[in-house]
């Protein structure tokens, strides 16, 4: 009973403290909840139980009244959220007006700015092209089209591949093919323009070719005759000291004459600009058609060497005509052979040795036919000379030229007729002029002129004063004199012979010992004839042949 009263008692007790809680500042809580502990024990105990059950009463009331006023707080709520959430809008859309400006500016520039690091990266791409093309366009304008040739294979190979998707470069692409054929026309039109140069200028080309190697000739002629004399084995000192300082005034003179003309020597070089047919060939190498160039070089060349192996119908009749034929030839060859050693393939040596079997054949043709018109001596031995050179020239430049020497026999034989036909009109002329009387001499200066032209030794017609006579007429001294310059007249052709010369000197005296022979023989029937015409017996003109057969004798001699 004592704990129920305790109970009892202290129910009322937590009831008030729980009001004193529920009703007192929160800072005096502090004392009374300190009562609750100093109490009966176990007295917290019961408080708590006490304050549960007030809590969940409160809770209670509290749900209640929540549920009473649940809707229209929610319904408060909610209005405050729209009051609150539409302001917010509108101000947010207010400040976010000025963002979205801001925003859209910020997209649209770096939209922009990623268009023009495109651009940048595309242009980047595409400035080398259009820079390459230009270059084609300026190398086009100012003619190097082998040049040209190879900024088009740039293109094509490095350039065209990297932007290929533009349309401006399938332009470009289709623009090439017509540019490679302008540049063969006109690489072509300029070879077509060499050639018919070099056809113009070939005899000015042969005519400095073969001034060349006669003053090489003349030179070499003269060492010759120097080491001759120096180191020959003649036995007459006198006479080779003579002939040595005669050498050397002759290779002096032909040294001064070369130093002269040092300056004006021209060569082939200087006298054709080849750099059309370099280009002209570099070109259509590069556009993989050599061939065709190849082809039609060589097949024009072809057509001006028939050209040049033309004579003129009246090339017989001057010593400039055969001139003018000789140098065009050698004009020709001379520029084939520069063609060959300076180009790879364009023409060839085989296609040289060709050409000029062709020519060889040709010339050897030309000259027989045009020298037989020949009967001056005179031209025959120039032609013999300008052949000797031409021959010369030739053979410098690595051409056979064996057959032409063969060729100088039959030119030989004809200039032999010649001058036997010359001088047998001098003959014709001195007997027609002779009064077939003894020479009379009034003088000892008479008699000098006299056995100055003609070896007479007399002792007896020596010792005989003047005015006397010599027992032959005019004719005899005349006739030896041409008889020595007949002698003369024939080892001029075998004079620069070059390395046939003392074969061909050989030859030539053997054949003017068979004259003379003739001569010789015919001297009895000269002796009929005189005897026929001036009615005289043969023992009158005994003296006369004795002289006259002396006279052929000392020639052969």
């Amino acid at each position: 009973m004592a704990e129920s009263g305790e109970a009892l008692g202290t129910v009322p007790e937590h009831e008030r403290i729980l009001q004193e809680i529920e009703s007192t500042d929160t800072a005096c809580v502090g004392p009374t909840l300190r009562s609750v502990y100093d109490d009966q024990p176990n007295a917290h105990k019961k408080f708590m139980e006490k304050l549960d059950a007030c809590i969940r009463s409160h809770d209670k009331e509290i749900e209640k009244m929540c549920n009473f006023h649940h809707q229209g707080f929610v319904d408060a709520i909610t209005e405050l959220l729209k009051v609150q959430v539409t302001d917010t809008n509108r101000r947010f859309q207010d400040a976010g007006k000025e963002v979205i400006v801001q925003t859209e500016d910020i997209i649209r520039c770096r939209i922009q700015q990623r268009n023009i690091i495109t651009v940048v990266e595309k242009l980047q791409l595409c400035l080398p092209v259009l820079e390459m093309y230009s270059k084609l366009k300026e190398q086009m304008s100012m003619k190097r089209y082998y040049s040209a040739l190879q900024t088009m294979e740039q293109l094509e190979t490095v350039y065209f591949p990297r932007v290929s998707q533009y349309r401006f470069c399938q332009l470009m692409i289709d623009t090439l093919p017509k540019l490679r054929e302008d540049i063969k026309e006109i690489s072509m039109s300029d070879l077509k323009d060499f050639l018919e140069s070099i056809r113009k200028h070939s005899d000015k080309i042969g005519e400095t070719a073969m001034k060349q190697a006669q003053q090489q000739k003349s030179f070499s002629v003269a060492l010759q005759k120097q080491n001759n004399a120096r180191f020959g084995k003649n036995m007459h000192a006198n006479n080779d000291r003579i002939l040595e300082e005669k050498n050397d005034i002759v290779l002096k003179h032909v040294l001064e004459e070369e130093a002269e003309n040092e300056e004006e020597v021209l060569t082939v070089q200087d006298l054709v600009d080849f750099s059309p047919v370099y280009r002209c060939l570099h070109i259509y190498s590069a556009l993989g058609d050599e061939e065709t160039f190849e082809n039609y070089y060589r097949k024009q060349r072809k057509k001006q060497a028939r050209l040049v192996l033309q004579p003129q119908s009246s090339v017989h009749e001057t010593v400039d005509g055969y001139r003018r034929y000789f140098t065009q030839i050698v004009g020709f060859f001379v520029v084939e052979d520069h063609i060959l050693h300076v180009t790879q393939g364009l023409v060839t040596r085989a296609y040289t040795d060709e050409l000029w079997n062709m020519a060889l054949a040709k010339i050897i043709a030309v000259l027989r036919a045009h020298s037989s018109y020949c009967t001056d001596p005179d031209l025959v031995l120039e032609l013999k000379n300008l052949i000797v050179i031409f021959a010369d020239t030739l053979q410098g430049y690595g051409f056979p030229v064996n057959r032409l020497f063969d060729l100088l026999f039959e030119i030989r034989d004809q200039y032999n007729e010649t001058l036997l036909k010359k001088w047998a009109g001098i003959f014709r002329d001195i007997f027609e002029e002779d009064n077939y009387s003894p020479i009379p001499i009034g003088s000892e200066e008479e008699y000098k002129v006299v056995i100055s032209k003609f070896p007479f030794q007399d002792p007896d017609l020596e010792k005989q004063s003047f005015p006397k006579k010599f027992p032959m007429s005019q004719s005899v001294p005349l006739i030896y004199i041409q008889v020595k310059e007949f002698i003369y007249a024939s080892l001029k052709f075998s004079e620069s012979l070059h390395r046939r010369l003392h074969y061909l000197s050989y030859i030539q005296l053997v054949q003017i010992i068979i004259n003379t022979t003739h001569l010789e023989q015919a001297c009895k029937y000269l002796e009929d004839f005189i005897t026929n015409i001036t009615n005289i017996s043969q023992e009158t003109v005994h003296t006369t042949r004795l002289y006259g057969l002396s006279t052929f004798k000392v020639s052969k001699t």
